[in-house]
């Protein structure tokens, strides 16, 4: 399965399956799995881009994971996709019926209205 998210590279159509984020503080790069949501501060890369990864000079890269590999979705995912389907699936409860009302007086664009509904 494709993930939803492309990789952050220039040009670059594939999947991302890792998350690169700098620590400019230390000096270190660090590349882990997908992270669940996109961060503004940090990139997403394809499995080619993240093996091919380097810092800059003077810089260390830390790998959290040593493979990165396009998954297919997990088995929460799945349930929550059924429960949805289930959910949407549901009878609907009727809508109550509109109330008639009448207009008893009218200043301006403003109107007063009477319910002569229950």
């Amino acid at each position: 399965m494709r993930s939803v998210r492309q990789c952050s590279r220039t040009a670059c159509d594939s999947g991302a399956v890792a998350t690169l984020t700098y620590v400019y503080s230390d000096q270190t790069a660090v590349l882990g799995p997908l992270a669940n949501h996109a961060e503004p501060h940090s990139y997403d890369l394809c499995a080619d881009h993240a093996e091919r990864l380097t810092a800059p000079r003077g810089w260390e890269v830390v790998r959290l994971t040593p493979d990165f590999v396009q998954s297919g979705p997990s088995q929460d995912d799945l349930l929550a996709l059924a429960d949805a389907v289930r959910e949407a699936g549901r009878p609907r409860h009727r809508a109550p019926e509109p109330v008639q009302a009448t207009e008893v007086g009218r200043r301006g664009h403003l109107r007063v209205l009477r319910g002569d509904g229950a």
